[in-house]
């Protein structure tokens, strides 16, 4: 017995234990953090390997928010077409603003404006909601700003039905003008992305954010032309409305519908790049700081 005991330690130790060592180093997967992918890529691969929870999260708020609704999802259509007859009725005939189809100029961009505050309302709420599920469960956590921007582009989707109706019984022509639409709600999406995830990264640290923005959102509607034409600003707020990025992607979607003819280069300009600095500014602020979120949920 001592020598079978001696003959496998000396196979072990002659033999096969070089080949076994040799080979768990091959298999070893060592870890080492700073081979890991900058935090804008990581977090993009994340989102794409989850998108089938983004897809979840959008059915959930649109279920939610219509469950216990009478009028459902028509609810998402009638709220534009309703504001519309409200200001169409107090800017038509009170302050009596000159605008031919007054009712396709105002919700024309009206439905672009409920776009952009509800999508980056929503993107904090969503942070808000899924914070103490980051302390549980791993979870990506641009998840939530994504699964905002996916409901309010079935809302805004939602939106174009009253939009059509009120194009077609009111007269106003429709022209080849019309099929660059995508093009500002693309827009539309980039800009409401990046200031959700601006916004979403620091109402993890300060809630208030959220009321504030509220605030905010108030005097950027007031000073972006949507229910009154941009002839009646003083000239010396002229420039300070060209900086407003809303008012640009506003303009590109609005004019196609209303007169017929794509805006200037100008604008396009503008809405583009003022989207998509919004977008990778907000992407690069929300994932360098993703990974601590967890600790502030």
């Amino acid at each position: 017995m001592a020598r079978i005991f001696v003959s496998l330690d000396q196979r072990i130790d002659g033999w096969d234990a070089p080949a076994l060592r040799a080979r768990s180093v091959q298999t070893a997967r060592v870890y080492d953090s700073a081979q890991r992918p900058p935090p804008a890529i990581e977090e993009l691969r994340e989102a794409w390997r989850y998108r089938d929870l983004i897809g979840e999260l959008v059915v959930r708020d649109v279920k939610t928010r219509y469950k216990r609704s009478v009028l459902g999802v028509a609810w998402t259509m009638l709220n534009p077409l309703l504001m519309m007859l409200i200001l169409t009725f107090v800017f038509s005939n009170v302050f009596r603003f000159e605008i031919t189809h007054y009712a396709v100029y105002m919700l024309s961009a009206q439905i672009v404006w409920i776009f952009f505050s509800q999508t980056t309302t929503a993107a904090m709420h969503q942070m808000a909601w899924g914070g103490p599920l980051l302390t549980k469960i791993y979870v990506p956590k641009a998840v939530f700003p994504l699964a905002a921007l996916g409901t309010g582009l079935v809302n805004f989707a939602l939106a174009l039905v009253p939009l059509a109706l009120i194009i077609i019984v009111t007269g106003v022509p429709i022209t080849p003008a019309m099929l660059m639409l995508p093009i500002p709600m693309v827009f539309a999406a980039c800009l409401a992305l990046g200031v959700g995830l601006i916004l979403s990264t620091i109402s993890m640290w300060f809630h208030d954010v959220i009321d504030m923005w509220q605030i905010l959102l108030t005097a950027l509607y007031f000073f972006t032309p949507i229910m009154y034409p941009r002839s009646i600003l003083p000239e010396g707020y002229v420039f300070l409305l060209n900086l407003n990025p809303v008012y640009h992607i506003v303009e590109l979607f609005r004019l196609p519908i209303y007169i017929g003819w794509p805006a200037g280069p100008y604008t396009l300009l503008a809405a583009a790049v003022s989207s998509f600095v919004a977008l990778v500014v907000g992407w690069l602020v929300f994932t360098s700081r993703a990974r601590s979120m967890a600790n502030q949920a």
